[in-house]
């Protein structure tokens, strides 16, 4: 069950952010059941969303799997992004809880809501995966100077000079760190701006606030989506087709568990978000 905390709650009275709950360590395992429950009840657009993330996977697989420093660049920027790609996900379940039934163009519609900064955040996401590559080529450059800015080939050479294992663990680290980072901004602000009227500040603000209030709960979901798209990757993308649509759905579900409803709110609060 949801549980609120008095700091949190405070918070949001002096701020005027969304309030943001404390909800119990099994959470995510609701999570993915609601979800499921919303694949099932719209199969055909929620699968559609799923098929165009397999085939952008595969179509990075087939153009950059020559050059292994375009590919992991290409592949860590797509999903970096992917909080974002799965917003009609997030339109989907939010229109099911509202009673509403969908279809695929129809989930489109959500984006144009809150278009301006939606428009933000994606190039704030877009502006991190261009940092990171940045960094992840002087990581190369600094480390291994004599090694190609490409972490197949690193792979390939691990068994040389201890130098070269201690770039993987820096280049892992700082992935991680990064990682992390973009996971703590993004798992509930998508669907908040979906949901609500708000700035993207606001929402990146209450997204971290509601990781803070719910460490142990977010590194298990975390661990979860790391899992579930790993497994994804392990089919050649085509798991995708299913599993990035449950987990599209199950955050929506993320969302609403962890930032409270306004008095009276139902599903959105505004006639224009219905």
């Amino acid at each position: 069950m949801r549980q609120t905390g008095q700091d949190e709650t405070r918070g949001a009275t002096r701020t005027g952010y969304p309030e943001v709950c404390r909800v119990e360590l099994d959470r995510p395992l609701s999570w993915l059941a609601a979800g499921w429950r919303d694949l099932r009840a719209n199969p055909i657009a929620s699968l559609a969303y799923g098929l165009l993330f397999a085939i952008a996977g595969d179509l990075i697989t087939i153009f950059a799997w020559r050059n292994g420093h375009l590919f992991i660049v290409a592949t860590s920027g797509f999903f970096l992004v992917a909080p974002l790609l799965a917003g009609g996900l997030y339109e989907i379940s939010r229109r099911r809880e509202a009673g509403l039934s969908s279809t695929f163009f129809s989930s489109l519609a959500g984006g144009r809501r809150n278009a301006v900064e939606l428009s933000k955040f994606g190039l704030l996401l877009g502006l991190i995966g261009v940092c990171w590559e940045r960094l992840s080529t002087l990581l190369f450059e600094l480390l291994a100077p004599g090694l190609p800015a490409d972490l197949l080939a690193l792979l390939a050479e691990i068994h040389f000079p201890p130098e070269n294992r201690d770039l993987l663990a820096i280049w892992i680290l700082t992935g991680g760190t990064v990682a992390a980072i973009v996971f703590a901004m993004t798992v509930v602000s998508v669907p908040l701006l979906l949901d609500r009227p708000v700035r993207v500040g606001t929402a990146i603000l209450t997204s971290v606030r509601a990781v803070d209030a719910n460490l142990m709960v977010m590194a298990f979901w975390g661990a979860i989506v790391v899992a579930l798209t790993a497994l994804g990757f392990l089919t050649l993308f085509f798991g995708l087709v299913v599993l990035m649509p449950l987990i599209g759905h199950a955050s929506w579900h993320a969302y609403r568990d962890l930032v409270r409803a306004d008095a009276g709110e139902s599903s959105s609060p505004h006639p224009e978000y219905r």
